[in-house]
């Protein structure tokens, strides 16, 4: 009996001594980058009790549990968290509503100087990493938050946004969205109009990241020919593995790393699983009743959604798709182009669910084991967890 003791002591003590990091070791060393998270649209518009809580209230009879919280974050390693500036295209006086969410992120911080820090460049994001503070940096999800203003662009720049999407859904003056280039057939023109090429180059003059997640092909390729800087998409994945307006072909992916640019993959389900919508439309109308009755009292589907997937969790988790196809988003970008290129932005709550094993903000780690096991280096770990964003940040800071 005691030579398999023996044995086995050899082998612990082996591992124990083996100078190879640890996934945990590894993710808490790389300074960690999530492109989008619309935690700020909740913050100012949908009653978020507390940032430094999990929980949400759209009212007293109805408490789910966000994605995001600063403890959270802290937990899952992330270093830098793009916040993103958000309201539907029917928003009455958008801009002044982009105001609102800046200044409930500024509020936050001067009341918690000692764990987060807003920063406007790649030098103040380093010196905060350094200090072990959160970093919060800003991006604007949709053009027609600048109401067709190059002024409006520019004080919101002074106001520490570092990235404009130039579309949402809906499409602006001067872009025309994904959503309408595939679906709206009133739409009598696409791409960038003349003041559109403007808005690209003022970003381009101020330092401002252009970003084409949400555009039309025809909007990309328009920014593609105009911009002078790299480019981002913020929350977008590959087309060629789930067929949605929203993911990027590969003559776009490629026309990206050329540009020198970065895609940050989207962790929503129905932009990474072909199934996922008709194993949602399924699980829907197994509780219609009770989402007909939401849909009535809050008038939103976000809301009725999000309820019912914390409601029924083990239903829920019948149709997440797993953490592996997310991964499989990184895997089809590196081999096509190349691991600089890719990066990650998870539109943490702005989705109503998410993959399996990125239950929140927390969950971070489990993207760097994955990708260990998956045979990547510790380079090229750290390029797409965050370095890859802040290369492209930089590049755009340089006159």
């Amino acid at each position: 009996m005691k030579q398999p003791i023996f044995l086995i002591c050899i082998v612990l003590l082996i591992i124990g001594c083996s100078n190879e990091p640890s996934y945990k070791e590894m993710h808490d060393d790389a300074i960690v980058i999530d492109g989008h998270n619309d935690f700020l649209m909740l913050l100012t518009d949908k009653g978020i009790l507390d940032y430094t809580k999990n929980s949400i209230a759209f009212d007293k009879d109805l408490a789910n549990r966000t994605h995001t919280d600063i403890s959270r974050q802290k937990d899952g390693g992330l270093d830098v968290q793009f916040f993103s500036v958000w309201s539907f295209g029917t928003q009455t006086h958008p801009y002044a509503f982009a105001n609102r969410q800046i200044d409930s992120l500024d509020a936050f911080v001067s009341r918690n100087p000692t764990k987060i820090i807003k920063a406007q460049s790649t030098r103040e994001i380093l010196d905060a990493v350094d200090q072990q503070k959160l970093v919060a940096v800003l991006g604007v999800e949709g053009g027609h938050m600048i109401e067709n203003d190059l002024d409006k662009l520019e004080m919101l720049y002074n106001r520490g946004v570092r990235y404009l999407t130039l579309t949402w859904n809906n499409s602006t003056d001067w872009a025309t969205s994904a959503n309408d280039e595939t679906s709206n057939e009133e739409l009598t023109r696409k791409g960038l109009t003349d003041f559109g090429k403007q808005v690209i180059k003022k970003m381009n003059d101020l330092g401002m990241m252009v970003d084409i997640s949400h555009v039309g092909e025809k909007t990309f390729w328009d920014v593609i020919e105009t911009t002078n800087k790299p480019v981002i998409a913020s929350h977008s994945s590959v087309y060629e593995i789930c067929n949605h307006q929203r993911n990027l072909k590969d003559d776009q992916i490629k026309a990206i790393a050329k540009n020198g640019g970065v895609i940050q993959v989207n962790f929503n389900p129905p932009f990474i699983d072909e199934s996922f919508n008709k194993k949602n439309v399924a699980f829907l109308a197994n509780h219609q009743s009770e989402n007909d009755s939401l849909l009535n009292i809050y008038g939103d589907e976000w809301i009725a959604e999000y309820h019912l997937y914390h409601k029924y969790p083990e239903e829920a988790k019948d149709i997440r798709p797993p953490l592996s196809i997310l991964i499989d988003h990184i895997d089809y970008i590196v081999k096509l182009v190349g691991a600089d290129y890719v990066g990650l932005g998870s539109d943490f709550d702005g989705i109503t669910i998410t993959p399996l094993e990125l239950d929140d903000v927390s969950d971070f780690p489990a993207i760097t084991a994955a990708l260990l096991d998956r045979g990547y280096s510790r380079s090229d770990i750290e390029k797409i967890l965050g370095g890859n964003l802040l290369r492209v940040m930089q590049a755009n800071e340089s006159h």
